[in-house]
């Protein structure tokens, strides 16, 4: 498996960035402002993913670029996890919460990886893991943004009276 495909964040993510906007939020500026903050936090990341993506891993200092770009995605996961949530949106706060654990421990990982100029397998593939696990938890917030219930056979969804 390439770096390339190891990064490569899930083609639903921007589709239901479209569709969560095309419906709009209304005038309340509290909604204004998250879908503002959302419309930032998925942009930005999506322009991480394209330079991660770009990444010549030929070239030599390819992983000190590499560990940059992810350091960069980890500061947006955390201010993201620091968004206030509209009321009707509060119960999705944990997730983005989780989101950002994840993605602290998958990055943290990924430079032990490749810590002392070496590649370690084990550690790297427990990085990908958490980094799923992070973007996991923010498709679920996309997909519940849009008025859908997320189509995940792991995840259980409990409603209130």
């Amino acid at each position: 498996m390439t770096m390339k495909n190891i990064f490569k964040i899930k083609s639903t993510l921007p589709v239901l960035l479209i569709l969560l906007f095309l419906t709009g939020c209304g005038t309340d500026p509290a909604l204004s402002r998250f879908k503002t903050q959302v419309d930032d936090f998925c942009t930005r990341i999506s322009e991480l993913d394209t330079s991660i993506n770009n990444i010549d891993t030929q070239s030599e200092g390819y992983t000190s670029e590499l560990l940059g770009y992810l350091d960069e995605l980890d500061a947006e996961f955390q201010a993201f996890s620091e968004v206030d949530f509209p009321e009707q949106f509060d119960y999705l706060e944990s997730l983005a919460d989780e989101a950002g654990e994840y993605m602290t421990e998958a990055v943290k990982s990924y430079h032990e990886a490749y810590s002392n100029g070496s590649y370690n397998e084990y550690t790297a593939d427990y990085a990908l893991q958490n980094y799923s696990r992070a973007y996991k938890r923010i498709q679920i917030i996309l997909t519940f943004l849009h008025g859908e219930e997320p189509d995940d056979a792991d995840l259980s969804i409990e409603y209130g009276e």
